[in-house]
């Protein structure tokens, strides 16, 4: 029996672990990665400047990086018209993230 509920505890925890993320920053902040994405659609020659933008999702796993941009883009935060996959995509390898498998914007 204690098995089982060792068993069933760490599932739950797991599952509603990887389900919703949360972002753990003020997603108003995320507006400095406007600049970072507009280099980034326009397809500027050299690399853009990542920083502030990179910094404050540096620390993050993957998944809480993607859902704190998804945030932001969802919102319309960046103040651009956007294609939430393929920005959400570029703004995180701009970052050295990856999206993850499967994963769509809450």
């Amino acid at each position: 029996m204690a098995l089982f509920l060792a068993l069933n505890l760490l599932f739950f925890s797991m599952a509603s672990a990887c389900g919703s993320g949360k972002c753990p920053i003020d997603a108003l902040k995320l507006g400095v990665c406007a600049d970072v994405l507009a280099n980034l659609l326009n397809l500027k020659l050299g690399s853009p400047p990542v920083q502030p933008c990179c910094s404050l999702i540096n620390g993050l796993v993957d998944v809480e990086a993607a859902v704190c941009l998804c945030t932001a883009i969802k919102a319309n935060i960046l103040g651009i018209n956007l294609n939430v996959p393929v920005s959400l995509s570029l703004l995180l390898n701009a970052c050295n993230h990856k999206l993850p498998s499967g994963f769509q914007c809450p």
